[in-house]
Formats: structure tokens, C-alpha cells, sequence
């Protein structure tokens, strides 16, 4: 049992009671989805039920606009087995995985589909027809990830990034990383963002490269090479989300205890952070990549229909907003 002394003297971080019910915030995602226009959306490799059934829900709810891409034969008998009705989606035949995400990131590019959608393929298969320099749909930004967490015990919505594609950036890779999370907080209407810049410990310390780098990029936000955020960092977990552990610590700024965007040092941090989030505290984990010519619905082959429709939202959301105020990047 966690004693309230224990709390008190900073032993472990306060615990709060339950800030909100499962799926509220994603609920409130979808809902301000539907209210603008549906997305094209090339789907790539929809070869099983969670994948084609995700992308199903989101046309009927009106959110996407889908493009099957993939082995028809195959999409079509996933389809008949698991009674899913895709009669009125167009499908573009490709014979396995490789050449699906091939295809489609042509169709990207010769006809101006707005979405990019993960199916039953391995991410690093899709990323490699992405990241293609010749024929993909890289821009001068890094292409980063972002988990969009419905945590049922915290009253924000809360990002993590980078956790599932820059192993260990450098900081200018962080700066890229940094600026999407706050774009894409921005695009979906949230506000703007207390964005903390995670490391082990609150305090500058040279053996420790993360709090350099956090520091860094403070300083970058000032000087206006990282805009729309409010930044602070280096912050260790507890102080990033928990107003207590932050007082306890001395710690005063916008950022801390109150945290929505979480930048981890490192691909293996992250990873391990939103599976904990996901697995101890029941919380929800949509995700979408950014820094490509559209944005990437990139989601787990084990992730609910419900958080792929969330994924597709936030990133019918960013697609909306860039639609509206400017063209895309350059290839």
C-alpha cells in the first residue's frame, strides 16, 4: 500500500483519481472529424479484418475517402469472411505488400490522395516506398511519429514522440520531431501545446545527452527555430505529468505537472513509455506520421478499430487544416 507520507515526501508521485472516461477524448477526435470534408485515403495492404474494418468504419462514419491497394483477390475474400462491405471502394490490384505500398505512394503523387493508411504489411515496408529518394514522399522535414494517447487517469490528451520511427535522434533531428507533434496538436484543434522535453532527470547534466539536447531546444524555441509551442525540458516523467512531483521537485513553469506533448530521447524510451501507458494504465494509443508530402495512418496490426478510427481522424484533421491554408510541401 502507497502510504500518503510516502507521496508526501516525493517517494512516488501523487496519484490522481481518474481524470475522465475510456475513449472520451478519441470520441470528441471523431466527432470534430465528421464535421469537415471526408479524405481521400490510400490504403495500403488491407489484408486482414482489423485493417480493412478500420478503414471501412471511417468511410461509413464519413471521415476517409478509401482506395484499396492490394491484392484484390485477397481483399475481397477478407472481406466476404468477415461480412464487411466494400462494393462501393474503388481497389487498385497489387500483388503483395512491397508493391502495394509502391503503388500507392504513386497514386500519392500522380492524383493527390490526401492520406496515407498503414494495413497488414510491416512498417518498415511501407517507410521504404515513403522515404524513397527518388519516388517517395519525403520533404526537407524528418518524418517522425506521433502516439495520440487517450490515457483514462490524465485529464489531456497526450502526445509521445518519437517512438516508432528515429532510433536515436540527433538534435536536429529532435527539432523536426518536435515541430510536427506541435503542428499536428495544433491542426487537430487542441490549442497550443506544453510540449516537455523528456530525459532521466530535471537538471543539465553532461553525462547525461539528453538534458543537452532538452536544453537546446528550449533555447531553439526562443530564438524561433521551433514556433507554436511552449517548451521546457530537460523534465523527467513524474514532473512532465504530475503538478505535485513538480512542486516537490521546485520546479515552476507553464510545462510542468501539465504536460501534452512528451518528446522521449530515443526511439526504445518512447516505445516502452506508451506501452507501459497502454498496458498498466488502460490507455488507448492512436498514431500518425508526419513530415511526408500527406500524412501516415500508422498503427500496430494489434490495434483496435477504435484507435484506428482516431488515427484516421487526427490525420483527416491535419490534412483539413493544411488543405485549407496552404499547398502541400514539395516533394
Amino acid at each position: 500500500m502507497i502510504t500518503k507520507e510516502a507521496s508526501d515526501l516525493g517517494i512516488i508521485p501523487a496519484l490522481r483519481p481518474a481524470a475522465g472516461v475510456r475513449h472520451s477524448k478519441y470520441a470528441r477526435l471523431i466527432a470534430r472529424a465528421k464535421e469537415v470534408a471526408a479524405a481521400i485515403s490510400l490504403v495500403v495492404h488491407p489484408c486482414d479484418e482489423t485493417s480493412l474494418r478500420g478503414a471501412a468504419e471511417a468511410a461509413e462514419a464519413g471521415i476517409i475517402v478509401p482506395i484499396l491497394v492490394g491484392p484484390a483477390a485477397k481483399i475481397l475474400a477478407v472481406a466476404r469472411g468477415c461480412g464487411i462491405d466494400i462494393a462501393r471502394y474503388k481497389i487498385v490490384d497489387g500483388p503483395h505488400s512491397e508493391a502495394a505500398a509502391a503503388k500507392a505512394v504513386e497514386l500519392i503523387r500522380s492524383s493527390g490522395g490526401e492520406l496515407f493508411m498503414k494495413g497488414s504489411l510491416h512498417t518498415d515496408e511501407l517507410m521504404h516506398a515513403v522515404s524513397s529518394t527518388a519516388a517517395g514522399l519525403r520533404t526537407a522535414r524528418r518524418i517522425s511519429h506521433v502516439f495520440i494517447m487517450d490515457v483514462p487517469t490524465y485529464s489531456e490528451t497526450l502526445f509521445i514522440t518519437d517512438a516508432a520511427i528515429n532510433i536515436f535522434p540527433n538534435l536536429e533531428d529532435k527539432r523536426d520531431i518536435v515541430q510536427n507533434a506541435i503542428d499536428l496538436f495544433q491542426h487537430i484543434s487542441l490549442g497550443t501545446p506544453r510540449v516537455a522535453i523528456l530525459s532521466a532527470v530535471e537538471t543539465v547534466t553532461p553525462k547525461i545527452p539528453s538534458t543537452i539536447d532538452a536544453a537546446a531546444l528550449c533555447k531553439m524555441a526562443e530564438r524561433g527555430q521551433i514556433t507554436g509551442g511552449i517548451l521546457d525540458g530537460p523534465l523527467a516523467f513524474d514532473n512532465a505529468v504530475d503538478p505535485e512531483a513538480a512542486r516537490i521537485k521546485g520546479i515552476k513553469s507553464e510545462v510542468a505537472g501539465r504536460a501534452q506533448i512528451l518528446v522521449v530521447p530515443d526511439l526504445e524510451a518512447g516505445n516502452m513509455l506508451a506501452k507501459n501507458l497502454t498496458f498498466l494504465a488502460k490507455a488507448d494509443a492512436a498514431g500518425v506520421a508526419l513530415g511526408a508530402r500527406v500524412p501516415i495512418i500508422l498503427t500496430s496490426r494489434a490495434d483496435s478499430v477504435r484507435a484506428r478510427m482516431a488515427s484516421c481522424a487526427a490525420a483527416v484533421l491535419y490534412a483539413h487544416a493544411r488543405r485549407s491554408t496552404s499547398p502541400l510541401p514539395p516533394a
